[in-house]
């Protein structure tokens, strides 16, 4: 569920898709660095995982965020650099709502 999810949030294989959920945190995050979206931000992790496929084996899960999966040591540094909370709208809380983000609300 959670890699098809992805998809249907516009982050897919040959790219993100204009006018989706996708584009719209693309445009967000770049106005809101300058004009470009970084390495390892929301856009780029669900970007690489939706070419990929790699939702699940990158550990979010529609269930929650696997221990000791490449999620699970993100939102740990998110959370060091915060002193100790993961900041909404951050790379692990946007990641993790669109992996369970429920499939009838994309229809």
């Amino acid at each position: 569920m959670s890699d098809r999810n992805v998809h249907n949030a516009g982050f897919t294989p040959s790219g993100i898709k204009g006018g989706s959920v996708a584009s719209s945190l693309m445009s967000r995050e770049a106005r809101s660095s300058g004009g470009g979206v970084h390495s390892g931000g929301a856009t780029s992790t669900l970007q690489e995982m939706g070419a990929k496929g790699t939702t699940h084996s990158s550990g979010y899960t529609s269930s929650g965020i696997s221990g000791g999966s490449k999620a699970s040591s993100t939102m740990s540094k998110e959370a060091t650099a915060h002193g100790g909370g993961v900041p909404r709208g951050g790379t692990t809380s946007t990641v993790q709502s669109i992996c369970k983000w429920e499939s009838s609300r994309w229809r």
